[in-house]
């Protein structure tokens, strides 16, 4: 009888490229239940990886490359190049793990990796978990999924119990709604305005609302709290991640841009409203968030001239707070 196959996922990137890459674990599971799954990522990302029960150990990207290669190699039989990286591709090749799959558009995985998967995520109609699926076609795995079935295969379930101190701010009889409203950089915002003007509409006898980010992006919300301070719960900079996705899954709904707490609100299952610019490759129909409760929001409009200023974009400033309202209060009813 043949030993199960033990596969080493690896996407080293952000909060939400990492979600939308859960499934993987939930495919290879599902086609042999007895196979184990390996996920790298930075030590950032653990805690969003060990919420996955398909998962069956977290990989620290820096421990992989330190250790020692006879190590890996009894360690792992296949590894999957989701986001490419050049070291981990060469570390994988000298460590001799058997089978390494890769995109062809990678220069180095041409001599690094013994099955290549022709793969062009930036000119692709496919949506961003739909893409990570292709590189599983080299285990015989090849299916057309659809969004709904990838967020069923998240498996994003075994979450921490969230603390009395954190559990006392949740106001008993209320919708609790967190707004993110910065994005680190990573994603083109809503913008201030907007989220203020959502908070005055948002029904006080009905929301509690909190905003969520991080320590260092604080200060950037000064105009907000100065207009609204009175009616939200600040949250920023006072959780760790595992905290914060424990909050997140004791509320009822979140708003953010294209950012990692959109993708773990989606995961969980919550209301999760995402708010987009049309232009590719930033558009929902790669980067929207996939759940039961999930809706990405953008404005019909050829943005493209806006790749050119990117700073003078207005598309995704331009959707009104009153729409996300409407979508909030539909979604909740559903």
């Amino acid at each position: 009888m043949s030993k199960p196959l033990r596969i080493l996922v690896s996407r080293t990137d952000a909060i939400g490229d990492v979600i939308l890459s859960l499934p993987l674990a939930g495919i290879l599971k599902a086609d042999d239940p007895a196979c184990y799954i390996g996920f790298m990522g930075k030590s950032y990302t653990q805690s969003i990886i060990e919420c996955c029960s398909a998962v069956d150990c977290f990989v620290d990207v820096a421990d992989f490359l330190k250790v020692d290669n006879r190590t890996i190699q009894k360690e792992w039989d296949v590894i999957i190049h989701v986001f490419p990286r050049k070291d981990i591709a060469l570390k994988a090749k000298k460590a001799g793990i058997k089978l390494r799959i890769g995109t062809r558009n990678r220069l180095y995985h041409l001599f690094t990796c013994n099955k290549l998967v022709a793969l062009s995520r930036r000119n692709s109609v496919l949506h961003e978990a739909q893409l990570n699926t292709k590189l599983l076609e080299p285990l015989g795995i090849r299916k057309a999924w659809k969004l709904d079935e990838l967020s069923g295969l998240i498996h994003f379930d075994t979450i921490s119990e969230l603390s009395m101190k954190w559990k006392a701010l949740l106001q008993p009889g209320k919708k609790h709604i967190i707004l993110h409203p910065k994005s680190q950089g990573s994603a083109r915002e809503w913008g201030l305005g907007n989220f203020s003007q959502l908070i005055r509409i948002l029904p006080k006898n009905q929301y509690q609302v909190f905003i969520s980010g991080t320590a260092k992006e604080r200060e950037a919300m000064d105009p907000l709290f100065e207009a609204v301070g009175d009616q939200v719960t600040d949250l920023t900079g006072q959780m760790n991640l595992n905290e914060f996705i424990a909050f997140i899954n004791a509320c009822d709904a979140l708003v953010a841009a294209s950012t990692g707490p959109l993708h773990i609100a989606a995961a969980l299952g919550k209301v999760a409203i995402g708010l987009y610019p049309p232009i590719r490759p930033m558009h929902p129909g790669r980067w929207a968030p996939i759940g039961p409760h999930a809706q990405a929001l953008v404005l019909e409009k050829d943005c493209e001239d806006c790749r050119k200023a990117p700073q003078a974009c207005t598309c995704i400033q331009s959707i009104g707070a009153i729409e996300v309202l409407s979508v909030l209060e539909a979604m909740e009813r559903s």
